[in-house]
């Protein structure tokens, strides 16, 4: 990025116009984020984009805050990760004072609420493609499958809390590297 100021407030802008535009919280962000870094800007590569989704999961807190901070640091600092979340974070208060001061009176109204049916719609397709983008980049063999289907089983069926999930494969990525590792050197 070119200067300090500059990458700053373009990272501001980048992330206050996804914010601006996505209804369906931090995962429904996810493929703008991706495309709008990855693709149309170049700011990043698809792999630096995936360790940051995975680290942005993998602490508390909401992934689309967390996924701009961490893009921002990555870009432009501890000034970036500020710009950055400030912009993602500021289009949702302000939608959010505007609701609660206007929308609350209209929402026994027949059409809001079919309204936001076709959003809750919409927010399920968003979060589809996240899953099938993500799961291209990432399912590349019979072991990253296995961990998949594994952690959706854990999750979904079992009820096993996401962050023991993901120390679980964060554990058995380790393991399995370091057995292929071992049998590189064996052979």
């Amino acid at each position: 990025m070119n200067g300090a100021v500059t990458g700053k407030a373009r990272l501001f802008l980048t992330f206050f116009s996804i914010g601006a535009v996505t209804f369906g919280g931090g995962y429904a962000m996810i493929p703008l984020i991706q495309r709008d870094l990855c693709e149309r800007k170049g700011w990043l590569e698809e792999k630096e984009m995936l360790d940051i989704l995975a680290a942005a999961q993998s602490v508390p807190g909401a992934v689309a805050i967390n996924t701009a901070s961490l893009v921002g640091m990555r870009l432009a600092g501890v000034g970036g990760a500020l710009a950055a979340m400030l912009g993602m974070v500021l289009p949702s208060f302000l939608v959010i004072l505007l609701v609660a001061g206007v929308l609350y009176r209209f929402v026994h109204v027949e059409l809001v609420g079919h309204a936001f049916a076709g959003m809750r719609a919409v927010v399920l397709g968003l979060l589809a493609s996240v899953v099938l983008s993500v799961g291209r980049s990432t399912v590349k063999d019979a072991w990253s499958g296995l961990i998949a289907v594994g952690a959706v089983v854990c999750v979904v069926v079992l009820g096993v809390h996401p962050v023991l999930v993901l120390l679980g494969a964060g554990v058995l990525g380790l393991l399995a590297s370091l057995w292929r590792t071992g049998r590189r050197s064996d052979g």
